[in-house]
This record gives structure tokens, sequence and C-alpha cells, in this order.
């Protein structure tokens, strides 16, 4: 996995103050492969939480990301309690590494 331990405790505090403390973050994609270079950091948030508004949600949660990592390419994926299912949330769980 290509984050540093500080990274991931950073992204791991973002999802609990705004997901609340049972959040789950993965970290799926190009990062997850250590034998790859660069690439943009791609992280599905979940929670069993209803979320009215999820598109602002994810903006809050770009807006911290960047502040705590810098400025870099980060994708956000958002499942919450009525998402509804998607393949894209299946591949990023199945590929992925719980964070």
């Amino acid at each position: 996995m290509r984050l540093t331990p500080e990274h991931v405790d950073s992204i791991k505090a973002i999802a609990a103050t705004l997901l609340g403390p049972d959040a789950r973050v993965t970290l799926f994609g190009s990062r997850v492969d250590d034998t790859r270079r660069g690439g943009d950091i791609d992280l599905m948030f979940e929670t069993n939480a209803h979320i009215e508004h999820p598109a602002e949600l994810i903006c809050r949660l770009h807006a911290k990301l960047i502040g705590a990592l810098g400025d870099r390419r980060i994708d956000i994926l958002l499942r919450h309690a009525t998402t509804p299912p998607a393949p894209v949330f299946e591949v990023a769980q199945r590929t992925g590494v719980l964070l």
C-alpha cells in the first residue's frame, strides 16, 4: 500500500470526524499495488448512517483530504445506508485494503 502511516491516520481521522466513529475507509486502485508508481488516491468511505446530502459530504471529505494530504488527485466513493448497489463498490471492496 502506497500511503504513509501518517496519511492513513489522517484519512481515518477525517472519516471519523465527518461520518462518525464507525466509518470505514478502503483504499483501492493503483495505490494498493506497491510495485506501481504514481496514480491518484482512490478511497471508498462507508457508513451505516443515512446521509441526507451525499454530494455535499463528498465535497467536505475532499476538502479535508486535500488539506491533510496536500494537493493530490483523490477519487472518493461514498457508500451509506441508502446507496443503491453498484459494481464499483463491489470492486473497491474486493480489491481494496481496509485502512
